[in-house]
């Protein structure tokens, strides 16, 4: 018994450090993604560093809901793929040890990676969507030009939805534009225009809009009767220290609410079947996300000890297709449930029972020596997808 807790220990202990350099690789090129965003706010919005930061910060759960599982993944396939090679596994087997009695370490480390990932999903990521909403209109009440994102419908300004097509952020020249104003009580002011120009007044605090050669549908909302007016030139002035003094709870859309919150809107029953069924999907998606790291964890542990002979690229390059098609599974889950022709539970839950088999499938092959031979699509699969891996890195 004290042999194998040793065995236990320095598996562990071997799983630690490719599971570390893969969460610091993979999230940062997650990350990157979000450079052109952020640059965009540094140089045309005047964001500060402290703003920048925690826009990063906030980001940064919604990575790691699916890059804990993909590092846990891809550290148990190298490290197996480097004991294999190394013919540690043969001297295991050769002392009385199954693949079976290597696989408690296994699921220990899998374990410990879902309780992170559950602790994300739960806690993280509505935290973080939550904050990005406050932070991006708190930036919008700073300067209006956070809130002037190009082909974006912008409603951080209350009561008032702004769309841009383009936006010369040297000139302030603006090009079709569509604003909704719903600031006068029982008037809703849809303004449509080509051109227009954004004009700050001596008061920091108060911008206007002025548009060029559009239109101005009033919808009465009482009558239900439209008035269309023609324009040549028609201002919509902003007061961002108007907006600043009501402080407004803010509203949370669905993939915003917490754990508690998901269960209590789905208990009250309140709200269209839609949004009902939204949430569903979310809490389904919060718990079982976190069960891919035993799923994909228990899949690549008889890949790494068939795959001795790939190289660690390969490897990589094999983890990152098994994970693709866990997310391809998840994303079609996903859009069956919304659309309703599937249940909540079945979409969610039907990937990582996929992924589960193939696992199960892999490991007991595996045990009795016989391992699996790889169709030629997926060989062609990973050799693509390591080629993408280099050229990333």
């Amino acid at each position: 018994m004290k042999y194998f807790n040793t065995i236990n220990r320095y598996i562990l202990k071997e799983l630690l450090s490719p599971f570390l350099i893969s969460l610091f690789f993979l999230t940062f090129v997650f990350l990157m993604t979000r450079i052109p965003e952020i640059t965009n706010m540094v140089v045309n919005f005047n964001a500060d560093l402290s703003s920048v930061v925690m826009l990063i910060v906030y980001t940064l759960p919604r990575f790691l809901e699916f890059t804990i599982p993909m590092s846990v993944m891809i550290s148990i396939l190298l490290t197996m793929m480097r004991m294999s090679g190394e013919n540690e596994v043969v001297a295991l087997k050769g002392a009385g040890a199954s693949l079976y009695r290597l696989l408690p370490p296994i699921l220990v480390f899998c374990m410990l990676g879902a309780c992170l990932t559950l602790w994300v999903t739960v806690f993280g990521v509505s935290w973080g969507k939550l904050s990005i909403k406050e932070k991006s209109i708190e930036m919008a009440r700073s300067s209006i030009d956070a809130a002037l994102q190009e082909r974006q419908f912008n409603s951080e300004i209350d009561d008032v939805m702004i769309y841009v097509a383009h936006v010369d952020m040297k000139t302030k020249a603006l090009r079709d534009i569509f604003i909704e104003d719903r600031r006068t009580k029982g008037v809703v002011s849809i303004s449509v225009a080509p051109t227009g120009d954004l004009i700050r007044q001596d008061d920091r605090a108060l911008y206007t809009i002025r548009l060029y050669n559009g239109i101005i549908n009033q919808v009465e909302m009482e009558d239900r009767s439209v008035n269309t007016i023609q324009f040549g030139a028609y201002d919509i002035n902003i007061d961002l220290a108007a907006l600043n003094s009501r402080r407004e709870k803010i509203s949370k859309e669905i993939d915003e609410r917490s754990l508690p919150d998901l269960i209590a809107f789905i208990r009250s029953g309140k709200g269209n079947p839609m949004d009902i069924n939204a949430a569903h999907m979310e809490l389904h998606e919060k718990l079982s996300v976190p069960f891919a790291c035993l799923t994909l964890g228990l899949l690549a542990f008889p890949l790494g000890v068939q795959s001795a002979s790939l190289r660690r690229s390969s490897g990589f390059g094999l983890g990152i297709f098994f994970f693709l098609f866990y997310y391809f599974l998840l994303a079609a889950g996903w859009s069956a449930g919304e659309s309703g022709r599937f249940s909540p539970v079945i979409g969610m839950w039907l990937p990582n029972l996929t992924m589960g088999a193939i696992a199960v499938y892999f490991l007991v092959r595996n045990a009795k020596e016989r391992p699996v031979p790889f169709p030629r699509i997926v060989s062609a699969a990973v050799h693509m997808v390591k080629q993408q891996v280099k050229k990333i890195s």
